[in-house]
């Protein structure tokens, strides 16, 4: 008999047997890192969209008590869960962890991202395009990092939204570039309001630099809580991007929003300016240059789904397996 586990709980609850659908039990490996846990979550968010399924988050384990973990084939901690399907886990933290659970518990391990160890010890892989694998029937290749962003059909078209990153391998940051182009989106675009953000990257001194303005409200993001930026996508009808912080831009897209992305000088070496390259190439987001050039953004008329389509991707791959 199956019964469905509450994950803040742990006390078993109504049973399944009278239920027309089998119940698919996701563990998150998580390393704490936002980025990483909001990939996957919105992997299993998906995943519960298309399929009945409970979700646990578990931490993953240092190095140490992973590889001691996998050599007993024991988890300490996870016996009162039931069984996984599916062990998912983004980052290298992850990798021995899901590995270990996979060896101690059962499930299909799937890494999201390149791992850092062998992609054939994984039973799934699921990695952005700028990670350089190419597809194969264990490999899913994305546009990008997955995220939590749905498609929003409350877009509003005179609400716009500024993200601002910071220094990063990937380009040369220069706030006096951006605050400048800031000033220009200010001065072109009377009809629209914006709201503009930081993250954790941006030099302290940069809100300073920016004038004030009656059509910009800024809030740093000390003081975003956990679900404002994700509700500013769904009222954003335009978001601008600085092209250091990709995941903003995959997330920009996938809400369905016109995207625009500041210009700073590339490392030529970097994947992820490659990636942003490539965006821009295929019209999916229009550079700062080219918005001033023709006073227009591209538009998304086709908003990324990427998470919905690598959990229908997993779903019949399991399907095959059993």
């Amino acid at each position: 008999m199956l019964f469905e586990i509450r994950p803040d709980t742990h006390r078993t609850v109504e049973p399944l047997h009278a239920r027309n659908h089998t119940l698919l039990i996701v563990w998150l490996i998580t390393d704490g890192k936002p980025g990483h846990e909001n990939q996957s979550r919105g992997l299993a968010e998906a995943l519960g969209r298309l399929h009945p399924a409970q979700v646990f988050t578990l931490p993953a384990q240092s190095r140490g008590r992973a590889l001691l973990a996998w050599l007993t084939r024991s988890m300490r901690g996870v016996d009162v869960l039931p069984t996984p399907n599916l062990i998912i886990g983004a980052g290298h933290a992850t990798h021995l962890t899901l590995l270990a659970a996979r060896r101690a518990c059962g499930g299909r391990a799937v890494v999201l991202m390149k791992p850092s160890l062998p992609r054939r010890w994984f039973d799934l892989c699921i990695l952005p395009q700028h990670d350089g694998v190419a597809a194969d029937a264990h490999t899913l290749v994305t546009e990008g990092a997955l995220n939590r962003i749905r498609p929003s059909s409350a877009r509003n078209p005179e609400h716009g939204l500024i993200l601002i990153g910071g220094v990063s391998s990937h380009f040369e940051w220069d706030s006096d570039a951006i605050q400048v182009q800031i000033k220009s989106i200010l001065a072109r675009t009377p009809g629209i309001h914006w709201t503009l953000t930081t993250s954790r990257r941006t030099p302290t001194d940069f809100l300073s630099m920016l004038p004030a303005h009656p059509r910009l409200t800024v809030v740093p993001h000390t003081a975003t809580p956990p679900d404002w930026l994700p509700d500013q996508f769904a009222h954003s009808g335009t978001v601008w991007v600085t092209p250091d912080s990709a995941s903003m831009v995959y997330e920009a897209l996938s809400a369905g929003a016109d995207v625009g992305v500041f210009d700073l000088p590339v490392n030529p070496k970097s994947r992820v300016g490659w990636a942003i390259s490539r965006l821009a190439d295929a019209q999916h987001i229009t550079r700062f240059a080219s918005w001033c050039a023709h006073e227009q953004l591209n538009p998304n008329t086709q908003p990324l789904t990427e998470a919905d389509r690598c959990a229908a991707w997993i779903l019949e791959w399991l399907k095959k397996k059993y």
